[in-house]
């Protein structure tokens, strides 16, 4: 005899992970152990047992123990920092289920408690870019929970503290002619604001080609602020905008008013039909984004 039922039952020492939320899940497996004593020091385990759904991106005991050496703590002492362990750990979590299929590669992503970073494909893997420009790798992912989606990765990621001076001039000698000209035409503070800003920022080998094709010392040029402020300005673009959302062909107008193109293969062509070539992309900031540029480019005369 055969009796139709309308689900199926399991024996009492079998749990679907998809029967667990997110918190109870992550408790069932041994790698995450830290994790989880984190989410507890912090308070956030009502909020991933909550309704979600959520996706959250699992830092491996492995990956807590390598930023504890990073940041030469005791694990004692970084589950003691309250304040420090809940902007980390919700910067690991978005306010959405997002499959490993439907993250977006190359694009900006933006969690719970703001901030951004990105995934990029790279060799079929996906590897985070985080707000420090670190990057760590998915290592596995889609684990399905009743409320949300758990991807492992073996890095913790860390919410940017620099704005895009700050990180212009930890990047030096790179970017030292840089720092000094927009300390020179005084846009420090704009650059420092809330943003967001796109700089496409040249390098110090940029600039000393300048100077020898406008014939003039590094003294002069940043001596020389209203051209100071036009060029500079000119490298700038309002809001964030990554490699991958950059418009290819059509003009981008900078802050300066002045536009310039972008090809595919990433060369810029100026205002004065100068070429420059985009070198690094995706400089990530609290206040944008940085993209390096091989030559300083000029608005029209």
């Amino acid at each position: 005899m055969i009796h139709v039922i309308d689900k199926v039952i399991l024996p009492a020492d079998i749990t679907l992970s998809t029967q667990r939320n997110i918190v109870t899940q992550a408790q069932a497996l041994p790698q995450f152990s830290i994790l989880v004593e984190a989410v507890v020091a912090a308070n956030l385990q009502g909020t991933l047992a909550g309704t979600g759904p959520f996706t959250v991106f699992a830092p491996t005991n492995a990956a807590f123990e390598s930023l504890l050496t990073e940041l030469g703590l005791t694990k004692a002492q970084l589950l003691a920092d309250v304040p420090l362990l809940t902007a980390v750990l919700q910067y690991h979590v978005l306010g959405a289920e997002v499959l490993r299929a439907q993250v977006p590669a190359g694009q900006a992503i933006t969690p719970l408690a703001g901030g951004i970073f990105k995934v990029d494909a790279v060799n079929g893997g996906l590897v985070v870019n985080d707000g420090r420009n670190r990057k760590a790798t998915i290592t596995a992912t889609d684990m399905r929970t009743s409320n949300g989606v758990i991807h492992a990765i073996d890095k913790v990621l860390l919410p940017a503290n620099r704005n895009i001076v700050e990180t212009a001039i930890a990047s030096a000698p790179e970017f030292s002619i840089l720092v000094e000209a927009v300390v020179a035409a005084n846009l420090q503070g704009t650059l420092s604001g809330t943003g967001p800003f796109t700089v496409f920022a040249p390098t110090n080998a940029a600039f000393a080609a300048l100077l020898t094709e406008l014939g003039v010392t590094k003294e002069a040029l940043l001596a020389n602020t209203p051209l100071l402020t036009q060029v500079l300005t000119y490298h700038v673009v309002p809001g964030r905008v990554l490699k991958a959302a950059v418009p290819v062909g059509p003009a981008i107008t900078t802050v300066q008013g002045g536009s310039f193109t972008v090809d595919s293969t990433l060369a810029i062509t100026d205002a004065r039909g100068r070429r420059a070539a985009i070198t690094g992309t995706d400089v990530l900031t609290s206040n944008g984004v940085i993209h390096v540029i091989d030559k300083v480019i000029l608005p029209a005369p």
